[in-house]
């Protein structure tokens, strides 16, 4: 009887594992707490002219949300070191390429990464590894991370970017997403982008 036991314990934790590294098993709360105000956050500056040029930014400044050339930003927080992160990568650089293919998302839809626990050296491991198409921010300290509340990997945020109106996040949710195409139309939809 000890042995089963012991079978059934190993068996419950791998299970537990297993659902917390792939992000399937949500928290409680899979949204932002509603004193983060991510939007006012100061992030270190793209290293390379084409990121900086891709968010309408001056290369080397770090910048705000609300600096960014576009409408709307979707910011993905991701870890080099999450199994759910890593098998979402394909599925993320396919909604920037069907992005990329409409000129008019393209010039109003941006998307950057923030590496939770990541250097500047294991961002662009995991850049070059999963051919991400878009800037990768590192966040080596944490500091971005526990000022959007220590949110889990992957997470998902969506941030409109208004002149008048200054910066909103109208989406904010843990786990992977189901599909680039559904994904991006919650995004549009949401966002009440228009033509």
């Amino acid at each position: 009887m000890n042995a089963f036991r012991g079978k059934a314990f190993l068996l419950f934790v791998t299970i537990g594992i297993y659902f917390l590294s792939t992000g399937d098993l949500l928290s409680a709360s899979d949204s932002l707490p509603s004193n983060v105000q991510i939007t006012q956050i100061q992030l270190p500056a793209p290293k390379s002219s084409a990121d900086a040029t891709y968010l309408g930014l001056k290369k080397g400044a770090n910048f705000k949300v609300s600096q960014v050339k576009a409408k709307v930003l979707i910011i993905e927080i991701f870890s080099m070191y999450c199994p759910a992160c890593q098998r979402e990568a394909p599925e993320v650089n396919k909604l920037y390429r069907i992005i990329k293919e409409d000129a008019f998302l393209y010039d109003n839809i941006k998307l950057i990464g923030i590496g939770i626990g990541n250097s500047e050296f294991e961002v662009e491991i995991f850049k070059k590894k999963y051919n991400v198409p878009f800037p990768l921010i590192p966040d080596e300290d944490f500091y971005i991370h526990k000022c959007i509340g220590e949110v889990r990997t992957p997470y998902f945020v969506g941030v409109t970017i208004e002149k008048k109106d200054g910066t909103h996040v109208f989406y904010s949710k843990a786990g992977q997403f189901k599909g680039a195409k559904p994904f991006l139309e919650k995004i549009i939809q949401l966002s009440e982008l228009k033509k």
